[in-house]
Formats: C-alpha cells, structure tokens, sequence
C-alpha cells in the first residue's frame, strides 16, 4: 500500500511541475503576446540572433515543445520566415537545457528549488490580486514558475525512496545488459516517455532521477536523453499532422535537427561519453567512465545529474555549430519533404489555422486573423465571378459561371464555420480580456464576410431566372450595372486593406466606399422608374436590372459592416 502512495505522490508531483509549466507558459503569452511577436521580428534578423532568441523564449517558459508551438503558429501567421523559424529551434533546443541544469543544482544541496518555489508562490499571489490585467497575467507567470519549481523538488524528494527499492533496481537491471541494444531500448523509453509526458524537462529530470539513485548506469541515462531529444519532435509532428504546408515544415526541421544529432552520437557514442567525462573531470566532478560509484551513494547523487546535463547541453550546443551552417540546405530539405500542395481546391483551405489552439491560445488569435485576411481575399476573388455573370449573354456558359458562384457561397460558409469553431476552441481556454473582445469581433466579421458569399448566389439564381424567362439586358443597362459593379468593387478593395490593418482606427475610406455605393443605387433606381414610362422600356428586364442593383447596394452594407466591426461600431 505504501508504494502504490508513493507512486501516486511522485505521479502528483510530476503532475504539479507540468501544470506549472502549462501555466507558466500561458501566462507569458497573455503578458507579451504582442511584445513577443515585436521580439521575433527584431531578433531574427540573422542566424545567430534567431538562435539567441530561442534560447531566451525556451529558457522563459521552460520548454522547447511550448516554444516549437509558438514557432509552428508565427509562421503559419506569416509573421515568421521558415528559415528563420530553424535557427529559434535550434536555440530552443539549447534553451530547455536551462531545466536540466537547475535540477542537477538542487542534487548536491548547493540549490533548493523548493526554497525559491515558495516565496515566489507568495510574490505571485500579490501580483494575481491586482486589478491590471497585465499585473494578473504575471503573476500567473510566476505562479507558474512556483509550482514548477515545486513540482521537480518535492519529485526528487519523493522519487528517491521509491526508486531505492532493490524491485526497481532488479527489475531495470537485466535490460540494461545488451550493449548496444539496451542503448536503442532506452532510447525508445526516452522518446515514449516524452511523447506520453509531452515534456522532455519532465523527462529530464526523471532520467537525473534513476542515474542518481543508481537505478541506470550513465551510458543507459546517455540513451534516454538522446530519446527525449526525438520524443520532443513528435508533439510539434502531430500537431503539424493536419496543419498547413508551412506548420509541417517548421516541425520537420525540429526533427531533422534533433535526428542528426542523435545519429551522429550513435555512431561516436563511446568516443563522445568519454569526452563528456573528462569536462565534468575539468569541473571538479568524479568521472563517469572510470569511477565505480558502487556503494557511495553520495558521490552518485551528487556526480551523475551533472553529467547528463552536461551531454545534453554539449549535444545541443555541437549540434548548433555543425547545422547553424546549413540552414538553407535544411530549409531545402524539408520543402522537399513538404511540397507545396498543387491544384486549384488548395486556394480554399484554410491556410493559416492548425490544431492546437487550446495551449497557446493567445498566439492562436494571430493565425486566426490572418485566416480572416485570407478569407476576405477570397471573398475579393469571387466577386470576379460576378461580374461574368452579370455581362454573360450566352445561357450554357453563364451556368458554368453560376457554378462558381454556388461553389464560392460553399467556400464561404465552410471557412466561416472552421474559423468559427477555431475561435470557440480559443474561448474555452483562459485569454485575456483584450482576446476575448478581438475574438467577439472576429465572429462579427467572418459572419458579414459569409454573407458576402449568400449574396453572390442570390445574384447568380436572380439572373438564372433572368435565362429562364428569356430576357436580356439593354446596352444601357449593361453600362449602368457595369459602372456600379466598379463602385462596389472599390469597396471590396477598401475592406481588404481595413481587414489587413492591424491598427485600424479610421475607416472613412470605406464610409466613402459606402457612400458612393448609395449614390449610384439612388441614380440607378430612380433612371430606372423614369424608363418605366417609356415604351420601349421592356419592363420585366428592368425588374431584373434592379433587383440586381439593389442585390449590389446589399453586398456595400456587407463591406461597410466588416470596417465597423473592426472599429466596435454600430451595423448598418
């Protein structure tokens, strides 16, 4: 009974550690969500910044996997170049061996994670029952930081008696006797784990855990960590596994990084452990691949965590010096491994928007706006098809237009529904209060911008009937519908740009727009009831001719609607 608690309490404790990072990390991104955005686009301006700027990012929130998200969202937003993106990834994957190495501190008592943890936990309460959101979204920051701290020093305190026990050490004991193959077994170990953890700081540390204890030999540690360094790439694999073409390559090269390494040390495996032994050596520390720790357990405890923190850094930091060359190649590679999709119906998928929303919600919003660009773009780009429409005169081709204009309305409504669904995934998960108001406006203008499409199918089955009853329009006519579709098509230009804008705080281009649209439906309308006199005025051709004007003047309300709701503003 007592192991069975001491399995739950190590259970909880690692538990604790990945709330603290889960918190730590969403409390940062709701902090500097647009400073860190700032940050990148400064910082990435050649290879060794971006690399520094990874090291920073990881070393903040703790975690390579958090920040190879955050990378897979920039660039899928546009915000990040791919070869770019790279080098961050090969900085964030020297940054998480900041964990590694303050776990290793708190091994031989010169650094206690649970004595800062708690002060920390104190600071960040104060600053969570401030009124300022930006005061509250650092203190969970903090918070964060605490039960992190807390969570690895109580699961070594509690991990160290439950890996005593001579069942543990008979059970790992005989896999670790087949040379080269326990070494491709414990790799895989590592990687589950850190698939099954989504952490490799969590993984870690369990792995400082049992080569401490005496559960595993260094060489066996070597090889979980080597693990860790693959498992961490599958997370950002499967979240990119339904994602654009941007958000799979960024992932590959996580991969392709971390795969060269571990291939290279595989192959100078002995060579590279006895080079790692003779640094710790260097820093006053026993070494590994001579000393017989048998029976002092001190000296074990005390050695060991060091030198796996130790491997990890030196195989992050040979492996950025060897590849931080080849970024380009890299870039190649995974283009190649990742061809842009061909084909007209790619034009219609989202672009921007990929799985993962819920664990870095604010960064999420950025993909969701540039969704919302790309779908105002197409929304430009089906209006074309309007105009073919309207100036049509065969009936067989004008169907073969009024296809596109179904299939448009289609498109339409299932980008509104994915972004839609996109953005009630972001509110379930806890955003600031900024987010939540931009969220509430982006669901006002993918909803007007739907509306958009009903429109443009409402005029292909209004000149449908215009086919059917055998009418056509006047040359006059043609000149007038023509004029207002260029009237409305300077709206749609105009709502674009606004929808582009990040800044919008004027939108009297598009009440201009507006304007213009209302102008020539009022002219056009009351030409029109003057003609109806006439008697050469063929009256059911007008009837048409101005319901489509007034269809027109509608899809201006649509366009003016989507400015103002950037804005807060009152709808037409």
């Amino acid at each position: 009974m007592e192991t069975v608690y001491a399995v739950l309490k190590m259970l909880g404790c690692l538990g604790m550690f990945l709330y603290g990072m889960s918190l730590m990390s969403g409390g940062l991104q709701k902090m500097a969500g647009d400073s860190m955005r700032s940050f990148l686009a400064s910082m990435t301006s050649n290879r060794f910044k971006c690399v520094l700027t990874g090291i920073v990012i990881t070393a903040l929130v703790q975690s390579s996997t958090a920040t190879t998200l955050m990378l897979v969202s920039f660039v899928n937003a546009g915000l990040l170049a791919l070869a770019n993106a790279i080098g961050v990834i090969m900085g964030a994957n020297i940054g998480t061996t900041v964990t590694a190495w303050l776990f290793a501190l708190s091994f031989d008592g010169s650094f206690s994670l649970g004595a800062v943890a708690i002060p920390l936990m104190f600071f960040a309460f104060v600053f969570l029952s401030l009124k300022r959101t930006k005061y509250k979204n650092f203190g969970e920051f903090l918070m964060g930081f605490g039960f992190l701290f807390l969570g690895l020093s109580t699961l070594k305190d509690t991990a160290y008696p439950l890996l005593s026990q001579p069942s543990v050490q008979s059970f790992l004991a005989p896999l670790t006797g087949f040379g080269f193959g326990s070494t491709l077994l414990f790799m895989l170990i590592g990687a589950c784990m850190t698939l099954m953890l989504q952490s490799s700081a969590a993984t870690m540390s369990l792995t400082m855990l049992l080569v401490s204890v005496g559960v595993i030999p260094f060489e066996i540690a070597a090889a979980m960590v080597l693990g860790e360094n693959i498992g961490t790439t599958i997370t950002s694999n499967i979240a990119a596994s339904v994602a654009n073409v941007s958000a799979k390559r960024t992932a590959r090269a996580h991969m392709l990084f971390n795969v060269f390494g571990v291939v290279w040390v595989l192959c100078l495996f002995k060579p590279f452990l006895r080079l790692i032994g003779m640094i710790v050596e260097a820093l006053g520390f026993a070494n590994p691949m001579t000393t017989d720790f048998e029976g002092n357990q001190e000296e074990l405890a005390a050695t060991l965590p060091y030198c796996v923190a130790t491997l990890h850094t030196l195989f992050n930091l040979i492996n950025t010096f060897i590849l931080i060359w080849c970024i380009p190649v890299i870039e190649k590679v995974v283009c190649w491994m990742v061809p842009s999709p061909k084909g007209e119906d790619e034009v219609f998928r989202l672009k921007y928007i990929h799985s993962g929303p819920v664990a870095l919600p604010e960064l999420s919003l950025n993909e969701a706006q540039q969704e919302i660009q790309h779908f105002a773009e197409i929304c430009y780009n089906g209006y074309s098809y309007i105009r073919d429409a309207v100036n049509e005169s065969d009936p067989d081709k004008y169907d073969a237009i009024n296809e596109k204009l179904i299939k448009y309305e289609g498109i339409t409504d299932r980008i509104e529904f994915e972004i839609a669904s996109y953005l009630n995934e972001i509110n379930k998960a806890d955003v600031s209060d900024a987010s939540a108001e931009r969220i509430k406006t982006m669901y006002k203008v993918i909803g007007e911008m739907e509306s958009l499409g009903d429109s443009g199918e409402a005029i292909g089955r209004l000149l449908k009937r215009k086919f059917v009853h055998k009418k056509s329009f006047s040359e006059d006519m043609l000149k007038n519908l023509n004029h207002m579709l260029d009237v409305v098509e300077v709206a749609y230009q105009v709502m674009v740009e606004n929808v582009k804008n990040p800044h919008l705080t004027d939108i009297s281009n598009a009440v201009d727009a507006e304007c213009n649209i209302n102008e020539c439906r009022n002219m056009l309308r009351e030409e029109h009831i003057n003609n109806i006199e006439n008697a050469d005025y063929d009256y059911t051709s007008g009837v048409y001719y101005i319901d489509l004007v007034a269809e027109l003047e509608k899809i201006g309300d649509f366009i003016i609607n989507i400015s103002e709701a950037k804005l807060g503003l009152k709808k037409h």
